[in-house]
């Protein structure tokens, strides 16, 4: 996937995270971000990986996200291993 519709999708559950009254706020705090900063914060490829990093910890999330954009349930994590920080990891 390129970045630029890994953004895209990030930048969809962003949306998605805020319009959601149980969730906003554990993201929030899971991400040390304000509410005033995320729209500065959402030009930023790493911010946007950390959107899909807590969008991708749970199941149920993932799936209503989804379910809510029309894309298939792969798709988030496809998209955060797009961003920056999911480069493959050798651990030898």
């Amino acid at each position: 996937m390129e970045s630029n519709r890994a953004e895209m999708i990030a930048l969809q559950a962003l949306g998605w995270l805020a319009a959601n009254d149980d969730l906003w706020p554990t993201f929030l705090g899971s991400t040390g971000a304000a509410a005033e900063d995320v729209r500065d914060r959402a030009a930023d490829p790493a911010f946007l990986a950390s959107v899909l990093e807590f969008l991708t910890m749970n199941d149920e999330w993932v799936v209503a996200f989804c379910d809510t954009a029309n894309i298939a349930y792969d798709t988030p994590l496809r998209a955060r291993y797009a961003l920056p920080g999911a480069e493959k990891v050798e651990w030898t």
